[in-house]
C-alpha cells in the first residue's frame, strides 16, 4: 500500500481530480485519491512491520512486497484486482492475502477508511491456521471474514495506534493480538476467494522447536537478499544443513526457499524502478540478480511486463480513471 511508515501514519499521496462531468447536483465529483509510489516503503522493508490507517489510494500499478496483508474496513468499501480476480471489501469486513503477488487497488468509496497492516512472514509462522488455509494464501487465495465481530472496529483502531507508536512494548502487544484474532478465522464463517494452486501433500504445520530455524533463516534472507547468496549460506546462518532450511521452509509457507529469495529481491527491484533514475542494469545487479537476463526473466514472469516496461507505466500517471 502507499503513503505508508514504519510505526506512523504519512501523508505521501497526492489528490487527483479525475476529468468527468457533474453529476446530476451539478458539482463535479469528489476527487479521487491515488497512490503515490515514490512514497511507498513497504517494498524496501521485508522484515520489518509497516502500517496504513487512512483514505486508502488508488494505484497507478500493480505493487507486491514481501509481507502478508491484513485489511480491515472501517467504513466504505474498497476493490482490488489480485492475481487473476477481483473482489470488494466492505465496511467491517477482515481480509487476509499474501503481498508476494501483484495486486492494485483500482476503486474506492468516497467515505471509505481503513487500515492495512503489512506483517512480515516470520510472525506469519506463528499463526496456528490450518495446512491448506496457509498453502491457499501463500499461493494467492484472499480470506475475507464478514462483519461477525463487533470488537474488531475498536480492536483495529487500538492496533493501528499502537503499532504506529514508537513504544516497542505496544507494538509486540499489538501483533500479538493481531495474530490471536487471525488465528480465529478459521472458527468464524469465511470466505475464500479463488483456491490458489492444489495443496501441497508434503505441506504441514512446523514443529515448534524448528520455528527459530525457519524465524532466523527469514531474517537473514530479508537482511541480505542484495548480496550474492546461496542456500549453503543461508542454512549456515540457522546451523542447519541447506536441505534442512530448505525442507524446514517449505513445510511452513508452501514455497521454496528460493522463491521466497527471488520475491524479495524482486521486490525492492520494484521500489528501485518506481523511484530512482538508475538504469535496468544497475538495478538487477543492485537487488542480487546475477545477470541482467536472469531479471527480466524473473521480472516477468510475476509482473507480466519488463522491468523497462513497468518502470514507464508507473510513472505514467493515473488510469484508473472511470
Amino acid at each position: 500500500m502507499g503513503g505508508e511508515s514504519r510505526h506512523s501514519r504519512s501523508a505521501g499521496d497526492r489528490h487527483l481530480t479525475p476529468s468527468s462531468l457533474p453529476d446530476s447536483t451539478g458539482l463535479a465529483p469528489p476527487a479521487k485519491r491515488y497512490r503515490d509510489p515514490a512514497k511507498s516503503i513497504v517494498e524496501r522493508v521485508p522484515n520489518q512491520l509497516v502500517v496504513v490507517h487512512q483514505h486508502p489510494g488508488l494505484m497507478n500499478e500493480a505493487h507486491w512486497h514481501a509481507q502478508i496483508e491484513i485489511n480491515f474496513i472501517f467504513r466504505g468499501d474498497v476493490h482490488y484486482r489480485m492475481h487473476g480476480y477481483e473482489v470488494t471489501f466492505r465496511q467491517g469486513e477482515l481480509a487476509v492475502f499474501w503481498g508476494g503477488l501483484p495486486h492494485q487497488m483500482t476503486d474506492t468509496s468516497d467515505d471509505s477508511e481503513f487500515i492495512a497492516i503489512h506483517l512480515p512472514l516470520v510472525h506469519f509462522f506463528r499463526l496456528h491456521l490450518a495446512a491448506e488455509l496457509t498453502h491457499r494464501l501463500t499461493h494467492g487465495a484472499t480470506i475475507v471474514v464478514g462483519d461477525v465481530d463487533s470488537n474488531d472496529h475498536g480492536n483495529f483502531n487500538r492496533w493501528s495506534s499502537y503499532m504506529r507508536s514508537e513504544d516497542q512494548a505496544r507494538v509486540s502487544h499489538a501483533i500479538n493480538e493481531l495474530l490471536l484474532r487471525l488465528g480465529r478465522i478459521q472458527l468464524e464463517p469465511f470466505r475464500l476467494i479463488a483456491g490458489g494452486a492444489p495443496l501441497d501433500d508434503e505441506l504441514e504445520h512446523i514443529d515448534p522447536q524448528h520455528f527459530d530455524v525457519v524465524s532466523t533463516v527469514c531474517n537473514f534472507v530479508a537482511d541480505n537478499f542484495c548480496e550474492d547468496i546461496d542456500t549453503d549460506d543461508i542454512a549456515s546462518s540457522a546451523n542447519v544443513h541447506p536441505k534442512t532450511a530448505m525442507r524446514l521452509f517449505k513445510k511452513s509457507t508452501g514455497m521454496t526457499l528460493y522463491k521466497y529469495l527471488s520475491l524479495l529481491r524482486l521486490s525492492f527491484a520494484q521500489a528501485l524502478l518506481m523511484n530512482d533514475d538508475i538504469s535496468v542494469l544497475d538495478v538487477a545487479m543492485g537487488c542480487g540478480f546475477g545477470s541482467l537476463g536472469a531479471f527480466n526473466t524473473s521480472f516477468a514472469k510475476l509482473v507480466g511486463k519488463s522491468p523497462s516496461e513497468f518502470r514507464r507505466d508507473s510513472r505514467a500517471g493515473p488510469n484508473l480513471i472511470r
